[in-house]
């Protein structure tokens, strides 16, 4: 089953249709020769769990808060440096998701720790970009704390809409989903070049266009999480080793940094004078 997340896709590749039985655990142990890594009745690992999924996430999302906490407040000394290490993060962020993507080894603490430092960066930077208090909006501090407690709502509502079962992850649905995020990638990657090359900005000038264009990304942020969730489902019940954990967090912290900006954004359209 192919996942929309670039972190998940190189795992989730190859296992569709595996859902069940023998045939389910004998596709993982294909899948874990192809990766490098033996099989896990062959390795002194202990198989992965959800608590290790929820630790791992955990440890990510600390990171990202912390080096998002240095650069917000490096901000108020000198904004500057705190733009420039914004587009640090941001650069650093996307070259280690493209290495854990292509690379062949699923999960490392290493790469998905650099990741979220990086991450961190660029979400202090943009927090204060987005929300205006680097020009003294009264209403900044709100609008982060909304942007906070939707992005936490969002993540467990699609949690229960999993659980639950509502909806299901089909290969149908990933592809739909994927098809999404590609176009919706092309129209973001146009409008930057159109921004840069004519000073027109349709998508993120903040008018009705950009409006719809942020609540697409939303939804489809939203939806990701469902892969992310199917996909750290089927890790945990094929016992895969414990330390592919840092693969679903960094997938996981993928999607929530998407989310947490386009939430933001969009709240910034509607805090402008």
């Amino acid at each position: 089953m192919r996942s929309s997340n670039p972190v998940m896709r190189n795992l989730g590749s190859e296992l569709g249709g595996q859902r069940s039985g023998g045939a389910y655990q004998q596709g993982f142990q294909s899948q874990f020769e192809s990766y490098g890594a033996p099989a896990p009745a062959e390795r002194d690992s202990r198989p992965m769990t959800v608590d290790d999924v929820v630790t791992k996430t955990g440890i990510t999302l600390a990171v990202i808060v912390a080096f998002a906490a240095v650069n917000f407040g490096l901000a108020q000394v000198n904004p500057g440096l705190a733009l420039m290490l914004t587009g640090v993060g941001a650069i650093g962020g996307f070259i280690t998701v493209l290495v854990h993507a292509f690379s062949k080894k699923f999960g490392s603490a290493a790469v998905t720790l650099i990741y979220a430092a990086f991450e961190g960066l660029f979400v202090g930077g943009i927090t204060l970009v987005f929300s205006g208090w680097l020009i003294g909006e009264a209403n900044a501090g709100a609008m982060i704390g909304q942007a906070v407690l939707g992005t936490i709502g969002v993540f467990l509502g699609m949690l229960f809409v999993y659980k639950s079962g509502a909806v299901r992850v089909t290969p149908k649905f990933q592809r739909i989903v994927t098809g999404c995020i590609v176009g919706v990638a092309v129209l973001a990657l146009g409008n930057l070049l159109l921004a840069m090359f004519t000073s027109m900005n349709p998508l993120r000038a903040g008018g009705a266009l950009a409006i719809v264009f942020s609540l697409v990304c939303i939804v489809l942020a939203a939806l990701s999480f469902l892969q992310d969730f199917d996909l750290a489902d089927q890790l945990v019940r094929a016992q895969a080793p414990q330390q592919m954990a840092w693969g679903v967090a960094l997938g996981l912290a993928v999607t929530l940094v998407w989310l947490y900006t386009e939430i933001l954004r969009l709240l910034s359209y509607f805090n402008r004078d």
